[in-house]
């Protein structure tokens, strides 16, 4: 069993969405403390691209994320960022299993 890494694009076009993002980031960031199998998360922002951010989650396992993603909770804990998903790459996520590390 690997580590899974959940990536979640979002988008701040301006200095007002980003404080959004942001504050969004840490409430859901909160919510998910708790959550079994998550093992942190950062929230990164493309240095040629400020208005690109990224969600990256670390998972313990596939299993888990997946636990998590189909349970009740999962729209209610990610709501507050779903309105800066960015999807101009065409898909707003990418789900990535580790396959090796240092």
């Amino acid at each position: 069993m690997s580590e899974l890494r959940v990536l979640v694009y979002q988008l701040a076009r301006d200095e007002a969405e980003l404080a959004a993002v942001q504050a969004a980031y840490h409430q859901v960031s909160r919510r998910l403390a708790a959550v079994p199998g998550m093992l942190g998360n950062e929230l990164l922002r493309q240095t040629h691209d400020p208005s690109s951010l990224v969600v990256v989650s670390r998972w313990a396992s596939r299993a888990a994320f997946e636990a998590w993603e189909a349970g009740a909770e999962h729209r209610d804990d990610t709501a507050p960022l779903r309105p800066y998903r960015d999807d101009r790459a065409g898909t707003p996520f990418a789900i990535y299993q580790v396959d090796a590390a240092y």
